[in-house]
């Protein structure tokens, strides 16, 4: 073979391996194309399947704020692609599927014009396990407006004027909860911080805790934070409790729940006059669901996505 076939024959397989490694790095160019419009989709859906499930378990306003968001961000679903199920309770799961059109580049050579990355994702409303920014207060679990019987199955009553008292419920003890499942009396300033702030911290369901001593309402931290806490959209969350036990400084309270609500006004001046007026309200709130569910619903949720 003289040179002149044996360069012929380089040339050729120079050709064949540049042809080849170009296609690949147009395979590579529209595959990571399409793996990053992938993961576009599927983050619109997880965001709009949290949107939407803030509704629930009311499916019209839920697919109406679903849309929107989904509208408002790339769009990529339609009507037909929010669906509903049943977990736990009624229509307390969002189904949502986003999908987007992504041409292809180099991959039409081969005669793929475009893909379409579909992703799907659910999200899930239901009571806490564990709420975070809880306040001190403890409501009663027979107060007239969450119209609960003894097996905790409750239908509260939302946006209707009403009161919460500290009235006494046991030696030393107003209702106002140690949220941090600490023994004992806390310093007013640390009460107002949690009226103001919430605890900082997750706070069990289905737990005993020890009640704060004394009647520390009164004090100028306590009122100086629920002032900052009047009116829409400042609502506090409550716990809900549904018996007690001990005496003195071992008096606790056994909390079942959360309950969201909107404070408007209060008079507070002294054990026999203490009262803050209000309303019960459905509130969306940070918290973990329990694995099993089955905890009492007080009108106050947490949203998670689901598998």
């Amino acid at each position: 073979m003289n040179l002149k076939s044996q360069r012929g024959q380089s040339m050729v397989l120079t050709l064949v391996f540049l042809t080849v490694l170009l296609g690949m790095a147009a395979a590579v160019i529209d595959v990571g194309g399409w793996y990053r419009a992938h993961r576009q989709t599927q983050s619109t859906a997880d965001a709009t399947a949290l949107a939407g499930a803030q509704s629930l378990p009311h499916t019209a306003n839920a697919t109406t704020l679903a849309l929107d968001y989904a509208g408002r961000n790339g769009g990529g679903v339609n009507s037909g692609d929010v669906t509903y199920t049943s977990d736990r309770e009624a229509n307390d799961t969002i189904h949502v599927s986003a999908r987007r059109t992504v041409p292809g580049l180099f991959t039409k050579l081969m005669g793929i014009n475009s893909v379409t990355a579909r992703s799907t994702s659910a999200a899930r409303v239901s009571p806490m396990g564990s709420a975070k920014y809880a306040a001190p207060i403890g409501v009663d679990y027979r107060h007239d407006k969450l119209h609960c019987n003894d097996a905790l199955v409750c239908n509260p009553e939302f946006g209707v004027d009403t009161v919460i008292d500290f009235n006494k419920v046991g030696p030393g003890a107003f209702k106002l909860i140690n949220i941090d499942s600490t023994h004992g009396g806390v310093s007013p300033k640390q009460l107002g911080d949690w009226m103001l702030n919430g605890l900082d911290a997750y706070m069990d369901v289905n737990k005993w805790y020890y009640s704060d001593p004394g009647m520390k309402p009164n004090s100028a931290n306590f009122q100086n934070a629920l002032d900052q806490r009047i009116g829409p959209g400042k609502e506090l969350l409550l716990p809900i409790y549904n018996d007690t036990r001990g005496d003195g400084a071992g008096f606790d309270y056994h909390v079942v729940g959360w309950a969201g609500f909107q404070v408007t006004s209060y008079d507070i001046s002294g054990a026999k006059k203490s009262f803050i007026y209000g309303k019960f309200v459905e509130i969306i709130w940070e918290g973990i669901q329990s694995e099993h569910g089955g905890e009492p619903d007080f009108g106050a949720r947490s949203v998670e996505l689901v598998q």
